[in-house]
């Protein structure tokens, strides 16, 4: 089924075969005969000039390959090319090395400080990010377990899963979580067997976070959900919360080997504890650069006083005195409004945080008089309604805890969000949605 697509893009790159699989081949013969009758004839043939390669016949192939291996790879050798979410602007190619993966993996490995070897994770990151590929396969193969890929998530069939394989470990994004919370099938399933569970690839609530290690405890769970923070530009995840110490609200600290700094926004000057800057890091797993992109590669890895090339993320953060780090926002989606600066996800914690709220998004909209005023998108959880009355008890509850330069001017509901490939809340739709608003 994406072999049309691959057809469609076959001129524009340097392909000259395609290494394709059917699911029906990894199947029994009852239920391959099964599948072909209910969901395999709905894909349409091949044509027979095809340029293709079933996956069963390259295996086979190499089975008989007795001679040499010719290429010897180095580690700072390029060895994937992983493609930024795009959640803040134009997706850039960005080129990892093999050096890149093999430390993230240790530095992992280290600092989850829970992984075993035999042990599982249910792998439901998709493989063409890097908190999927990187985490939940290279990390797990690294360390000799077992990786159950799940090639799209469902949360009831995820749930089944849960249940039925008994993973070790679970990681995913915040809305994935969510969607376990609010799935009726997980009241019967045991997660004692859970060692650890890890969120990443968007910001953890605080109220989510609370909710979610209550939702572990009462179903036999002994660990709490840690949240990581990392980019693309260092596969993924480069700071995680220690197995059993949390501070409210901070992200961890460091992986191993791993540095973090936090500078004056637009320079290389560090900046004193507990002051908002953009984050940067220095460690093994920071990119080669982006592909065919010198400028961007110039903007991002930046020499600073020290001598050492430091990785720019356009992440606003502090530090404190005991090296713990605190995501703010992204530069870029910082709000601001009458001259004051608002951080989505801080109005976003304290909108999660009403008892009606199962999820919530912020964005800016443009005002000719305040340059930006602050809108909020809200999901309600099951057994309430979209009415007046919820939304004015949601506005009084933001009131109490929101400055009022910083107050949502409108309260919307919907039924879901808009979701990113990898299931962040995609708030660049909200906003474009709202811009053709007023363009109308």
């Amino acid at each position: 089924q994406f072999y049309p697509k691959f057809e469609a893009i076959r001129e524009r790159v340097n392909l000259e075969f395609l290494i394709i699989s059917s699911i029906k081949d990894e199947l029994n013969i009852p239920l391959a005969i099964g599948y072909e009758l209910t969901q395999g004839r709905k894909i349409k043939k091949l044509p027979k000039d095809a340029a293709v390669i079933w996956y069963k016949d390259f295996m086979k192939k190499g089975e008989i390959y007795t001679g040499s291996y010719i290429v010897k790879r180095k580690g700072n050798d390029p060895a994937v090319i992983l493609y930024s979410g795009g959640t803040t602007g134009t997706t850039k190619g960005i080129l990892l090395s093999n050096l890149n993966f093999n430390a993230l993996a240790m530095q992992t490995m280290t600092a989850g400080d829970c992984i075993v070897e035999g042990h599982a994770m249910l792998s439901i990151m998709p493989v063409f990010h890097g908190f999927g590929l990187g985490v939940c396969i290279h990390t797990i193969l690294c360390a000799s377990c077992k990786c159950i890929l799940v090639p799209k998530f469902n949360a009831l069939s995820y749930a089944k899963l849960l249940k039925k394989k008994q993973p070790n470990y679970i990681a995913g994004v915040p809305t994935l979580f969510e969607a376990l919370l609010r799935n009726p099938y997980m009241d019967k399933v045991n997660l004692s067997c859970l060692e650890g569970v890890f969120s990443g690839g968007d910001s953890l609530s605080i109220e989510l976070k609370r909710k979610l290690d209550k939702f572990l405890k009462d179903h036999g769970a002994k660990v709490q959900v840690r949240e990581g923070y990392g980019t693309t530009e260092c596969v993924t995840a480069s700071c995680l919360t220690p197995k059993d110490f949390y501070k409210e609200g901070s992200i961890g600290i460091p992986y191993p080997d791993t540095y973090y700094k936090i500078v004056k926004v637009g320079t290389t000057d560090e900046v004193p504890y507990n002051e908002e800057g953009e984050i940067c890091l220095l460690g093994p797993s920071v990119m080669l650069g982006y592909c065919n992109n010198e400028k961007e590669t110039k903007d991002t890895l930046k020499t600073h006083d020290d001598g050492y090339v430091w990785l720019h993320t356009g992440d606003l953060g502090k530090m404190d005195e005991d090296g713990f780090i605190y995501f703010c926002q992204r530069i870029k989606r910082m709000i601001i409004t009458s001259g004051y600066n608002v951080y989505p996800s801080q109005i976003e914690n304290i909108i999660d945080a009403h008892e009606a709220v199962s999820m919530s998004c912020v964005i800016g909209v443009k005002d000719p008089y305040k340059v930006q005023k602050v809108k909020a998108f809200v999901v309600l959880k099951a057994g309430y309604e979209q009415n007046e009355q919820t939304r004015q008890s949601i506005l009084d509850h933001c009131k109490k805890n929101i400055a009022k330069y910083a107050m949502p001017y409108e309260l919307e509901f919907r039924n879901d969000m808009p979701k990113t490939l990898v299931g962040k809340v995609a708030y660049r739709e909200l906003e474009k949605e709202e811009l053709e608003k007023q363009q109308a």
